[in-house]
């Protein structure tokens, strides 16, 4: 059931504090945001004490960008509430789960410590199959894995990676390795925390080579984010195309994104402190 037009024009006209925030980084950056269009889609329908209607819904957001003489699109999805009077005045509106709100959750993640693994093994990453799997699940989720509903970009990316020939290791011990298996899998897989660190210290099997600048990462390629900057890393997006000026347009899952520009300093969970990790995956550093 799609939203009718006339509550579609007042929830979109109540976005405009995170879709501005979108289009005024982009002037930032020089790019001109053509055209903002979005559709929502309602997934319940309550009603409450007061004969109110309250609805739960997610709005779908596309801003055509212009850079220099190239265009894109870039995608947000994000979940709402909506509650209307019986005469379909909009009374109240909120976004459900952003990432601000997700950035403090996550710190209850422990911080696990990896068993560093001696051995080496090369793979062949194939960067074309993760990035069609990031295409093909930005704004849905693969019955055939966990979806982790207030938190799930790291199991995402590990799904991406997989994709592109990663190969699991450490069953079944949750603390080592990266892996799932039977509805069951390591911290690194679904944790953004751990997963940065297994990054870093992995040489056998899935790797993560880092580098100092985003110029350096191709589509295929992880950027890990630290939003407070105090150590502990929140979020986890994959590269799946570069911009005019050769920098990462990322996709990520809460809020689900695609072909975002890379820094996030249109998220709400954004901070001056924050630290990036860039990590080149697989062997093919050339």
């Amino acid at each position: 059931m799609v939203l009718n037009k006339y509550w579609h024009k007042q929830l979109i006209n109540r976005e405009d504090n995170w879709v501005n925030r979108v289009r005024e980084c982009h002037e930032r950056r020089g790019n001109v945001v053509v055209r903002i269009t979005g559709d929502g889609q309602i997934y319940s329908r309550q009603t409450t004490s007061n004969q109110d209607y309250q609805y739960h819904y997610v709005l779908k957001v596309i801003f055509l960008v212009r850079q220099d003489e190239v265009f894109y699109q870039e995608e947000q999805s994000r979940l709402h509430r909506a509650c209307f009077l019986k005469n379909k005045r909009l009374i109240d509106h909120e976004e459900i789960y952003s990432e601000s709100t997700l950035s403090s959750k996550k710190r209850s993640n422990p911080i696990i410590e990896l068993t560093p693994i001696q051995e080496t093994m090369r793979f062949a990453y194939d960067r074309r199959a993760a990035v069609k799997y990031a295409e093909r699940w930005w704004n849905d989720a693969n019955p055939a894995y966990r979806f982790f509903e207030e938190n799930d970009c790291t199991n995402y990316i590990s799904q991406c990676l997989h994709a592109g020939g990663a190969p699991m290791r450490g069953v079944p011990n949750r603390s080592t390795g990266w892996w799932y298996q039977n509805n069951d899998w390591s911290f690194s897989w679904s944790v953004a925390h751990a997963f940065r660190w297994y990054l870093s210290g992995s040489t056998k099997g899935l790797r993560g080579f880092e580098v100092d600048t985003p110029e350096k990462l191709k589509p295929g390629d992880v950027i890990c984010y630290d939003f407070e900057g105090d150590g502990r890393f929140n979020h986890t997006t994959i590269v799946v195309a570069k911009d005019a000026h050769q920098q990462p347009l990322v996709n990520a899952h809460t809020n689900n994104s695609r072909q975002r520009y890379w820094d996030y300093q249109d998220s709400a969970a954004w901070t001056p402190s924050c630290q990036y990790k860039f990590f080149r995956i697989g062997s093919d550093m050339l």
